[in-house]
């Protein structure tokens, strides 16, 4: 394993001393997760190395266990030994690689320390295979044995323990909304403005990052304030309002399912209308795309994306924005789970267009974008810090090509990142969300004039 790790980590022995029940619990979580056309998809691969050229990690590093298809291969090789009727005769003459503690740290190593799960592979693979599908499951075989990354189970725990992945208390919760309710008044000028707090019958229920209360509360304010300007009905809940989910990313279903199941049961409890989900990339995935596979159930309610709503309200005149209160140059950020796995890849632009003097685009951009580094966990397992800070270089030169002078991330995962990209890189930049891009560039009707 990389030199990144402490010699007497427990978890490192944790993986010294595996046994075989460790190797079982892997292999029939895997089997129970794979179907048959999955497993058959897997091996369609015809090498043709387009995947390389997708991948962040070689693209920077240029290492072979950073080629996608490398990943997929250790994947397929366990497949072959022991999961089809040929391997478990024929063993090796069939391709198969054999499970053993060996290649479980190999899996851990490659599968969580040289992935993101941002998916450009499998945009660009000819044969169609969803590989960071079966990096996912893979991961989600190797948490069935207790093997996730302890950094990254941690936050899964802390989410599921204590009702946030930051462990934010009730009341330290409670007292920062009433704050940034004070904050609110002052700033549209409205003694009688508020920031409702479990309001019965609310058309949305919004959802944010503990990042924000804990650090970033001006990005509660800004959230909060264009509510205002628009007249929206809202409300956050005192218990459930995380929607980030770190199950997406350490592949457990169990965990993943009950912390977006609470946001499902809050907003039914409160009776709001529209789930609307924060600036989080993969909150945003987990719970609007994944979370009804892990419940086993559909949705009958809207679940929307926070840039989703604030388009609409552009669009239907409920809220105006005038773009000379931003004038630095401005570039933005495409989170891979809500773009290139998401879907919502222009009402962020929609917004920007209307709210700076001055947006330029990355190349490339959109569907295309790279990820900035920040995914699958990797900012929460600092054993591959190193290694996550040296990936990012690519996304950092695509910033300063731009000349920006802001970059806007509608994610809070990407928004660390890309802190870090520009301490590390020297790139002089301020990060900020769409959202609080949109509140500066608010104008506030006369009170008796709002909605």
């Amino acid at each position: 394993m990389a030199n990144e790790t402490l010699k007497r980590d427990p978890y490192e022995e944790k993986l010294d001393n595996l046994g075989e029940a460790d190797i079982a619990a892997i292999l029939a979580e895997l089997r129970r997760r794979l179907k048959a056309d999955e497993i058959a998809a897997v091996q369609t691969c015809i090498r043709c190395g387009l995947c390389a050229d997708a991948c962040h990690y070689y693209l920077t590093n240029g290492e072979l266990e950073d080629v996608p298809a490398y990943k997929l291969n250790l994947i397929l090789g366990v497949i072959k030994r022991h999961l089809t009727p040929s391997g478990r005769v024929a063993g090796a003459w069939t391709g198969g690689k054999t499970l053993d503690k060996a290649m479980v740290r190999e899996w851990v190593d490659v599968l969580f320390g040289r992935c993101s799960g941002c998916g450009r592979c499998t945009m660009n693979c000819t044969s169609g295979i969803n590989i960071h599908g079966l990096i996912r499951a893979a991961r989600g075989a190797l948490a069935a044995a207790g093997l996730v990354p302890p950094e990254l189970q941690s936050t899964v725990l802390t989410a599921v323990e204590q009702g946030n992945n930051m462990g934010i208390p009730r009341d330290e919760w409670l007292e920062t909304v009433a704050w940034i309710e004070e904050e609110l008044r002052t700033e549209t000028g409205d003694p009688e403005a508020r920031i409702p707090v479990d309001a019965k019958g609310a058309r949305l229920l919004y959802t944010v990052n503990p990042r924000e209360p804990k650090f970033f509360p001006l990005s509660l304010l800004a959230a909060a304030k264009m509510f205002y300007a628009a007249g929206e009905s809202w409300t956050f809940s005192s218990d459930h309002y995380d929607v980030t989910n770190y199950g997406l990313y350490s592949g457990d279903d169990a965990h993943a399912g009950l912390l977006s199941g609470r946001l499902v049961k809050a907003k039914e409890e409160l009776g709001a209308e529209v789930l609307v989900l924060g600036e989080c990339g993969h909150g945003f995935a987990s719970t609007r795309w994944e979370a009804p596979q892990w419940l086993n159930r559909r949705f009958p309610f809207p679940v929307r994306s926070v840039l989703e709503i604030a388009a609409g309200y552009l669009r239907e005149g409920r809220i105006r924005l005038d773009p000379s209160k931003n004038r630095k140059p401005l570039t933005l950020h495409d989170p891979c789970n809500l773009v290139r796995l998401g879907g919502v890849v222009e009402e962020q632009r929609f917004l920007l267009k209307s709210a700076v003097e001055d947006f330029r685009e990355m190349t490339p951009n959109r569907q295309k974008n790279y990820c900035c580094g920040g995914g699958g966990g990797q900012l929460s397992m600092t054993r591959f810090a190193k290694r996550r800070l040296a990936a990012g270089r690519l996304k950092a030169d695509q910033i300063r090509e731009t000349g920006a002078k802001v970059v806007v991330a509608p994610c809070h995962n990407c928004i660390d990142q890309l802190t870090e990209l520009g301490k590390e890189y020297k790139l002089g930049t301020e990060v900020k969300t769409v959202i609080e891009i949109v509140a500066d560039a608010l104008v506030l009707p006369p009170r008796e004039k709002r909605p």
